[in-house]
């Protein structure tokens, strides 16, 4: 009997062990482990190497020109180019980057956000988003001839008139914003449009872009987005896809960590516009996303759940945001 009872008391603690371990097991199992700052902002940056071209030239040889993948000629004149005010000779890197589709737009985080006069920000449509930068032995060069560049109109469905030229900033957060760029007292901007290309004069390396503001004649509204627990604009990024517009790409800009909200706090939202909310993350090297179609309403409350998002590549994400309406 005393070893009947030795066995059931080893019997009881064994299986007490044992489900102790699994409970522990299971809640290790549930730990849910969010993106961080470093993670997110990698997937972006690998995102912009994949689409970066990269041409080398001699500066000796004068004018040049390039062509891009889409078509774009890129005409630079190498003696025009400067280290530390020095004219500089021999072998040259550029660097260009060319975004005419909102999903490429999103992925490498630069929305078409343009600055108003009053310093709020309004969607642009784009005739295509540039970035261009000559270095020579990784040394940042400069120039002080315009760089010009000729652009296939049909890449963003045919020539615009209204578009103007913009130079993009990009603030200690990494996001990116237009302001207008005005060369002369006229307000005219350094890009015209003749048959079925637009002609763009960029003055410096950096960030461009053929633009307008998107014009809708409704009232205009403000508009919050909640996203999963655990994310924030630290890890997280949430964007408006306009339905009809394919070459426009906006985001929402702030965050309240009170109220665990993104903003656009602007009130440049058309009410009654049809969209398409995309909120983005990164997880295993992939892309988290979640896009959920919606109606703007007055001062309306969008909220996305972590059981509508899904895991992505790049190109497979790029080509779901292309393809919405």
């Amino acid at each position: 009997m005393k070893n009947l009872k030795h066995l059931l008391g080893t019997l009881v603690m064994t299986a007490l062990l044992f489900t102790s371990c699994t409970k522990n097991d299971n809640d290790d199992l549930n730990i849910i482990v969010r993106a961080t700052t470093e993670d997110f902002n990698n997937l972006k940056e690998t995102a912009l190497e994949n689409l970066t071209q990269d041409f080398q030239f001699n500066a000796e040889d004068g004018g040049v020109t390039l062509t891009s993948e889409n078509g774009v000629s890129i005409y630079i004149n190498g003696s025009c180019l400067t280290l530390n005010g020095n004219a500089v000779t021999g072998q040259v890197n550029l660097e260009f980057v060319e975004l005419f589709e909102k999903g490429n737009m999103l992925v490498t985080n630069k929305p078409t956000m343009g600055v108003l006069p009053n310093g709020d920000k309004a969607l642009l449509i784009s005739g295509g988003e540039f970035f261009i930068e000559a270095t020579q032995n990784g040394n940042i060069l400069e120039t002080n001839c315009d760089i010009q560049l000729g652009i296939p109109s049909n890449l963003t469905g045919g020539t615009d008139n209204d578009m103007l030229l913009w130079d993009g900033t990009i603030d200690a957060e990494g996001n990116l914003a237009w302001d207008e760029n005005k060369r002369d007292n006229t307000g005219q901007g350094g890009v015209f449009a003749e048959g079925n290309q637009y002609y763009a004069f960029i003055g410096d390396f950096g960030w461009s872009n053929v633009d307008r503001f998107y014009n809708d004649p409704r009232p205009k509204t403000t508009i919050l987005v909640g996203v999963p627990e655990g994310y924030d604009n630290t890890n997280s990024s949430v964007f408006l896809s306009y339905d009809g517009e394919d070459t426009g790409l906006a985001n929402l800009d702030t965050y309240d960590a009170e109220s665990g909200l993104f903003s656009e706090h602007y009130g440049q939202i058309p009410v009654g516009l049809e969209c398409h909310v995309i909120f983005v993350t990164e997880e295993a090297n992939d892309w988290k996303y979640a896009v959920q179609a919606a109606t703007i309403t007055e001062n309306g409350v969008i909220t996305i759940t972590d059981g509508e998002t899904s895991i992505v590549t790049q190109a497979q994400l790029t080509n779901i945001i292309n393809g919405l309406p």
